[in-house]
């Protein structure tokens, strides 16, 4: 697996607050509300709109209660469980991301496929989790700062689940952020963690998502504001890992930088 890029090396980090951010990003907005998207659905972009589709899966890793089907719906601008249910069985949800790249200043539409799958599932179905790591091209691993032992778990979920895939992405999330005065994983751990894993570390907060006027609906434009930093930063691993696949861009950060270009 090539070495994780420096963030906003790859991907430029504010272009969503930009007019010109702002503009791609209606297309998955409708009255400032997320668009839901299936399987099979994409956005609808202007005509005069040129746009490259990058694809990708992401298998959502952790023990449960952690958070992995209230990430995926934060970062899909869906309503966040209240009351956690453990998922019965692959829940498959698409998300569209509109990123620029920072050497070509091309713009990337990036859709990504988030699968999760309950513990239980996992342990009781044989093929569940071999489904879920079957051409997965990043792993997001969860841990609580409000549960000690989901922290523990993650070098036993590295080995068991992204072992059989060096060439995959792979990040941390630690959800719950917003609790952190009563974290059970102090900063010191997540140093000693990051240093000895080298990968990549992201905060997300378990808070309700904002409201628009009417008080019920959630703001899809302030949605994206609170999760941006996730779906940058996989956007920027994923495109990089296939950058340095194809020999267009340095696994090491000492080699010379190379054009990136739209596959």
């Amino acid at each position: 697996m090539a070495r994780p890029p420096a963030p906003g090396s790859v991907i430029v980090p504010d272009w969503h607050e930009s007019a010109e951010g702002k503009e791609y990003l209606a297309c998955i907005l409708r009255k400032n509300r997320r668009r839901v998207f299936g399987l099979l659905e994409r956005p609808v972009l202007s005509p005069t709109v040129a746009i490259d589709t990058a694809s990708y899966k992401i298998f959502v890793s952790g023990k449960s209660g952690v958070g992995k089907t209230a990430l995926v719906a934060k970062l899909a601008g869906l309503e966040v469980p209240m009351v956690h249910h453990e998922t019965t069985g692959i829940q498959t949800t698409v998300v569209f991301w509109p990123a620029k790249l920072q050497t070509s200043n091309h713009v990337v539409m990036f859709r990504f496929e988030f699968w999760d799958c309950g513990e239980s599932a996992l342990k009781k179905f044989d093929h569940m989790l071999p489904a879920c790591k079957e051409k997965t091209d990043a792993f997001l691993f969860l841990f609580s700062f409000t549960d000690r032992a989901s922290f523990e778990d993650l070098p036993g979920q590295l080995a068991r689940v992204a072992g059989e895939a060096p060439g995959a992405v792979r990040m941390v999330v630690g959800s719950k952020f917003d609790q952190y005065m009563h974290t059970d994983v102090p900063e010191r751990d997540l140093t000693a963690f990051r240093k000895t894993w080298e990968l990549p570390l992201l905060r997300v907060k378990s808070v309700p998502g904002r409201r628009l006027a009417d008080g019920r609906t959630l703001d899809g434009r302030a949605g994206l504001a609170d999760i941006a930093h996730v779906l940058n930063s996989l956007a920027e691993h994923l495109w990089h890992q296939d950058q340095v696949a194809a020999g267009l861009f340095p696994s090491s950060p000492e080699d010379p930088p190379r054009d990136i270009v739209a596959p």
